[in-house]
């Protein structure tokens, strides 16, 4: 599906134990396989490189060259700078498909006043992002951890309710799709999410019809790539459901788009794209909008 990856690891995230996975991530269609780790310059009257942190990370990621082949060209990169600038710089250089990144563990008040790396990017960048969780990585043996980089794309969950934000999100699942290689995305789990809402004289489920009717045309729109396609419509909350439904389902990963995601007017409201980045303990691959 993504065939240019640029994995970004602060060395603490679970990320940099990928190094040791070439052959599996190649396994998805990967032809470019990038590691990245920036060190904070030294602080001073004037700003300097801090080469033993720079040597220690190189000496930590080199692994992955070993695995560089006539399939798969591996590159190691440590470079001192923020991490933000550095990412984006880097995904320009090797024109990156896909940036990876484990999210940093803190709260979602530090989150909304703040910022973050993960939340900068959505709002730079329009290359898509794959969220990964240190706790699932850090976790994994290396025999599942194995498993799992083969399968990174394999099935996605979709959560769909008709809006601009997600037919952009079926059209970028689709443009990849067309250009997948074997052994990549095979399928899609379309997933409406009909929230309860309490009107007089309507039965709760009367918005249950019309949005299954709706995911018709978005299945053999999917399907006529070659995908097999599940649809379903859930009610509740919608990221409770969306999040119930990754569980029953042997999901890789949950793909989301938004325009919006860290913005002042997302904060000043419920955010389905922020909760499930904060709530979300799948990988999530988001899609950025243009703004």
């Amino acid at each position: 599906m993504f065939q240019r990856l640029l994995f970004c690891t602060d060395l603490s995230d679970g990320v940099y134990r990928l190094v040791n996975f070439i052959p599996s991530l190649a396994a998805t269609g990967a032809k470019q396989i990038v590691f990245l780790h920036s060190v904070p310059f030294l602080e001073g009257s004037i700003p300097r490189e801090d080469t033993e942190k720079i040597n220690q990370a190189r000496e930590q990621l080199e692994p992955a060259l070993k695995h560089s082949s006539a399939t798969v060209e591996v590159k190691v990169e440590v470079v001192s700078g923020r991490a933000m600038d550095t990412i984006l710089r880097a995904a320009k250089t090797h024109q990156t498909d896909l940036v990876v990144l484990g999210m940093p563990i803190h709260g979602q008040l530090k989150e909304r006043l703040f910022g973050s790396t993960t939340v900068g990017l959505c709002q730079k960048t329009p290359i898509p992002l794959m969220v990964l969780r240190p706790q699932l990585i850090s976790t994994y043996t290396s025999e599942e951890l194995e498993l799992r980089c083969q399968h990174l794309f394999r099935w996605l969950l979709i959560p769909y309710d008709g809006s601009d934000s997600a037919r952009y999100l079926v059209e970028q699942v689709k443009r990849y799709a067309a250009n997948r290689p074997e052994h990549s995305l095979e399928r899609c789990n379309l997933c409406w999410v009909v929230e309860d809402v309490n009107r007089r004289g309507l039965p709760a489920d009367y918005q249950v019809e019309p949005a299954q009717k709706a995911l018709v045309p978005v299945k053999a729109e999917l399907e006529s790539l070659g995908l097999q396609v599940k649809t379903e419509v859930r009610q509740g909350d919608s990221i409770v459901e969306v999040l119930n439904a990754a569980l029953m389902d042997d999901v890789s990963a949950i793909a989301i788009a938004s325009k919006s995601l860290g913005k002042l007017q997302e904060l000043s409201v419920a955010s389905f794209t922020r909760e499930l980045l904060n709530r979300c303990w799948h990988p999530i691959i988001y899609f950025p909008m243009s703004r």
